[in-house]
């Protein structure tokens, strides 16, 4: 009976190894798209469109993501969108602790070491 516990365990954390890196491209993904409504609210109501100017801040992040051709399939997709989203994922925090573990700033640098491929 302790072994099926075991396997089951095991079982658990491989799924989440591996579904982890689509989990924040769904964020990132929502993120976008809601940032994207909101903007289509301003431009079709006027009255919207005198909302406070975005404040820039500095990216938490530097280093630039890996090269996406190094990877296939979903890991390939994921490392594309983070090259093309950088700002949007470098506001979100990574689920997984790995700002405890190993350092990271945000969602993005999961991104410049290989971490979102593990």
């Amino acid at each position: 009976m302790g072994s099926n516990r075991t396997r089951a365990a095991q079982a658990k954390r491989r799924a989440f190894r591996y579904l982890w890196p689509v989990g924040a491209l769904m964020t990132a993904v929502l993120a976008l798209a809601l940032g994207w409504a909101t903007d289509s609210a301003r431009v079709a109501d006027p009255s919207l469109s005198a909302a406070p100017a975005v404040q820039t801040v500095a990216r938490r992040e530097t280093r630039p993501t890996l090269d996406p051709v190094r990877f296939v399939g979903k890991a390939a997709l994921t490392h594309q969108v983070a090259r093309e989203i950088p700002d949007t994922l470098d506001r979100l925090d990574c689920y997984c602790e790995c700002d405890k573990h190993l350092g990271h700033k945000s969602l993005l640098s999961c991104y410049t070491d290989g971490h979102a491929v593990t």
